[in-house]
């Protein structure tokens, strides 16, 4: 049976040697890639590679004008055509650098086929310059369609928290809070480190001005800006070939973590259900090395306008913040917040469970109802602020009293919700009412 793991991440050279290292370990395997940066020209070029070079090239048009579908429509027939072959034991798909891994591992799903790891390959020194970088990808070249209005904050920030491996670039310019802050953002994940070993067989390090095997990383800058992404193998061009397998490889046992992680099973269902808001598993509570995560739960709703004009100073206090809140004026709508690189957004996502009727209970996933359970509230059930704040030099007492200012005063919260809908809708153009 064909394994699929997905490798995806907006640092483009820890990726490439994350699927090196997959290339050289597991023996059968293959790697397909698709390069939407020729999108503008109306096409996406399509590479499959084992280690010993390119094995077939191929142009498919864009659909709808959209890079990332045109990736839906070509990937399962070219997995399935792999599956069907019956010589690969293992078919890596290298995202494009902007591919979110969530979108590509439900379609490989949909399409009957197994996916067995969903990796992220990350440079630790790079976290917080793409945390904090509010550019649109359209303006770095790297969106997947014209219609394409994701940031490489957000971009970077669900690429990162969705998978459950994170493949870690062994950096010379990483420090102990950078380590630290990818550890508080995605403390679930597991950590495999990819070393210097592991980039020989990547593309070049075009972006760094190094050479393969000597990677010279970027320094530090005000400017944010991630860098180029390496060129991809134009059709009947030959990649960069991986190192051979290991002599004492064994098919059956993977010689690498990265390799057994690739294999070790994945549940799309349980993925999709940890990044809800209703019921996203979100950080704990965290303080070393200059990093700070901070986890706010009250049980009473904010204020529609005090929090409105506090929302600049919220979301710029941390690099990272995400989870869910709860207005007055809409007291039945669960509200999702998710704030990265100085921008927000805030959507509803449908009731909380305390608006339903019992009936209606009956049809809601476990895991959401457990979620549920957790937050309880004898008065108000489910409906609660739960919001996690993540960042370095964050200031947790300065935070907590704004937050707290924004909530409703003894006062407003005793007058019940026939009042507090009455209160100004500050939210309605932020929510596209």
């Amino acid at each position: 049976m064909l394994s699929v793991v997905i490798v995806g991440g907006l640092h483009a050279d820890a990726r490439k040697a994350a699927v090196a290292r997959l290339l050289a370990d597991v023996p059968g395997s293959v790697v397909l890639h698709h390069d939407l940066a020729t999108a503008a020209a109306g096409t996406v070029v399509r590479t499959v590679r084992d280690a010993s070079g390119l094995l077939s090239a191929g142009e498919t048009p864009l659909v709808n004008d959209c890079a990332c579908c045109a990736l839906r429509e070509d990937l399962v027939p070219e997995l399935r055509r792999l599956a069907d072959d019956g010589t690969t034991r293992l078919a890596i798909v290298e995202l494009w650098d902007s591919v979110e891994p969530k979108a590509m591992a439900e379609v490989v799903a949909a399409g009957g086929l197994t996916v067995t790891g969903v990796i992220t390959a990350v440079d630790p020194a790079l976290v917080l310059p793409y945390l904090g970088n509010g550019d649109d990808l359209a303006e770095r070249g790297l969106a997947a369609a014209a219609t394409d209005q994701r940031t490489v904050a957000d971009t970077f920030a669900r690429q990162l928290e969705y998978a459950p491996v994170l493949a870690v670039a062994d950096s010379e310019e990483a420090d102990d809070e950078d380590r630290e802050l990818l550890t508080q953002l995605h403390p679930t994940a597991r950590q495999v480190p990819i070393g210097p070993g592991d980039l020989a067989g990547a593309a070049p390090f075009a972006a760094w001005g190094g050479t393969p095997g000597e990677p010279t990383p970027p320094a530090r800058s005000a400017d944010p800006t991630p860098p180029a992404h390496p060129a991809e193998p134009t059709l009947g061009s030959h990649a960069a070939a991986a190192p051979a397998p290991r002599p004492d490889s064994d098919p059956l046992s993977p010689s690498s973590p990265l390799a057994q992680a690739a294999l070790a099973g994945f549940d799309v269902e349980a993925a999709a259900a940890a990044q809800h808001p209703a019921c996203a598993l979100l950080p704990a509570e965290a303080d070393a090395h200059g990093v700070s995560t901070l986890v706010w739960h009250r049980d009473r709703p904010f204020h529609p306008e005090r929090l409105y004009e506090a929302l600049e100073d919220i979301t710029c206090a941390a690099a990272r913040s995400r989870g869910r809140f709860w207005l007055a004026d809409r007291p039945d709508t669960l509200l999702h917040w998710d704030a990265a690189g100085g921008a927000l957004c805030v959507e509803s996502v449908g009731p909380w469970l305390a608006s339903l009727p019992d009936a209606a209970w009956d049809m809601v996933p476990p895991v959401r109802r457990a979620a549920a359970a957790l937050d309880w509230h004898p008065e108000h059930g489910d409906c609660c602020q739960h919001l996690v704040f993540t960042s370095p030099a964050l200031d947790r007492d300065g935070l907590e009293r704004l937050l707290e200012s924004c909530l409703l005063t003894d006062a407003e919260y005793a007058a019940g919700r026939s009042a507090w809908k009455q209160l100004p809708p500050a939210f309605d153009t932020l929510l596209e009412v």
